[in-house]
């Protein structure tokens, strides 16, 4: 390998903030926040929405997340109901 070409690779603790699990790995991300680990060293910590541990995929857990209102946005914009999708022909 060249020396210089290649980015900082060092250990991170990713936080997950929706679940409440942090993990230790390696990335080239930075952050100015760090984070005391288990083993008494201090490490960038970098706060992520989703991981392994909140993901309906690996949890099994099926969450519908719709913070913004966008089914019923598109409900009202296309004027869909319940009762009109009951209606509708198979």
């Amino acid at each position: 390998m060249q020396d210089g070409i290649h980015p900082d690779y060092h250990p991170v603790v990713f936080h997950d903030i929706g679940a409440d699990y942090k993990f230790l790995s390696r990335s080239t991300m930075k952050s100015k926040e760090t984070i005391q680990w288990e083993d008494g060293n201090t490490y960038p910590l970098i706060t992520v929405d989703i991981s392994s541990a909140s993901h309906p995929f690996f949890t099994g857990k099926m969450k519908f997340v719709d913070a913004a209102g966008r089914v019923e946005k598109f409900q009202r914009k296309y004027k869909w109901n319940k009762d009109k999708a009951a209606e509708t022909p198979s």
